[in-house]
């Protein structure tokens, strides 16, 4: 008995398309919603504003604050935190998206694009 395997290699490049770009589209969510909920600390925007933005990556894409100031105000609770421009503002503004209420936004943002570019 022979079995012969013939691969699609344009639909396969097609569906790794199809994720890369939902993948992007998921952290685009994900920054909107941050930018929209008012937590990131925020004095003159530059770190909220243009310091954060989507990188696409080989595997898909990634939320990156690129600031020097981000890594010591997200883990600093204790800081006084000004609260004119973001009302929320304080530290550790990604753990809703992390392990909070919002945990699952970014893999439903990519399945509803994924499903929308493939149709499965």
């Amino acid at each position: 008995m022979d079995v012969e395997i013939k691969f699609d290699y344009k639909a396969i490049a097609m569906l790794e398309n199809a994720v890369k770009e939902s993948a992007m589209t998921a952290m685009e969510q994900v920054e909107s919603d941050l930018i929209s909920s008012a937590t990131m600390p925020f004095d003159t925007g530059d770190m909220q504003n243009n310091q954060t933005f989507v990188a696409k990556t080989e595997d898909g894409a990634i939320l990156v604050t690129g600031s020097p100031q981000a890594r010591r105000l997200y883990y600093h609770p204790e800081y006084n935190f000004y609260h004119g421009h973001n009302k929320n503002s304080g530290a550790a503004w990604l753990e809703p998206y992390i392990s909070g209420d919002k945990k699952d936004l970014a893999k439903e943002a990519f399945e509803a694009d994924f499903k929308r570019r493939t149709g499965v």
